[in-house]
């Protein structure tokens, strides 16, 4: 029998309106954190680039900008796959803006492993995971938009070419999207398998559509569990931004 064990984080459960909602979980011998949002009331963003034009690279560098502004950012996670100057391989839209075309190439590597997808964020505010072609198709204005891949559960189902038994393990980060609207990001903590990665996304958490983000760079802004993971530049990253609450004077 398949167990669950949640963290002692009581009451981190999603709430509507409420930007930190992360939390330690363990299912079936792996350590993952879970973040769940809604993008009805959470201020979902994809960072890629500073004001001076490059790469942000860093957790505390998008925090520091933001806080500039009066903002403060309250979750963040690497977002997609990028080269070594740190592009986006894949699709990628900040703010309305394509900043990178959409990759329908083949080649090696998860991306490639088709079909991967765009998790994106609509002008309508609404968030989706979709498979590329398919989001290739639709025309649909988006505010801002991450290609990655591979998919890690289709229409309900785990992607064909994973393996039950495949001994491929390792960290990895991914994001969901339920019927009912929520976004649901996690990061395995232990080395997982994609295929019960996959499983996880979808007889846990409950999400019909999910997407790999990637493997062992996979990093997580979460002040609440005291998590600012370090490691080397990265290229997009995906936060939730909140407004500073301002003091009132004595």
């Amino acid at each position: 029998m398949r167990t669950l064990i949640l963290s002692t984080l009581i009451g981190a459960a999603f709430v509507a309106g409420q930007a930190e909602a992360c939390e330690a979980a363990r299912y079936e011998a792996v350590d993952y954190v879970v973040c769940r949002f809604d993008p009805a009331t959470d201020d979902i963003r994809l960072f890629l680039n500073s004001a001076e034009g490059e790469p942000y690279g860093h957790f505390n560098w998008v925090k520091d900008a933001l806080a500039a502004q009066g903002e403060r950012l309250v979750f963040a996670m690497n977002a997609g796959m990028y080269h070594e100057d740190r592009r986006p391989v894949g699709l990628f839209v900040e703010e309305g803006e394509e900043l990178a075309a959409l990759n329908a190439n083949d080649g090696p590597g998860n991306f490639h492993l088709k079909p991967n997808g765009v998790f994106f964020i609509d002008d309508a505010g609404a968030a989706g995971v979709q498979e590329a072609s398919i989001f290739a198709s639709s025309d649909q204005e988006v505010k801002y938009a991450t290609q990655s891949g591979p998919m890690l559960v289709i229409d309900g189902e785990i992607h064909p070419r994973f393996l039950p038994d495949s001994q491929s393990l390792k960290r990895r980060n991914g994001v969901g999207v339920t019927e009912g609207g929520e976004v649901i990001f996690a990061l395995a903590d232990s080395p997982v398998r994609f295929y019960d990665f996959a499983s996880y996304f979808r007889d846990v958490l409950k999400t019909p559509n999910a997407l790999y983000l990637d493997g062992t760079i996979s990093r997580l802004y979460a002040p609440e569990l005291d998590r600012n993971d370090p490691g080397a530049a990265m290229g997009p990253v995906i936060g939730v931004v909140t407004k500073e609450k301002q003091t009132a004077p004595n």
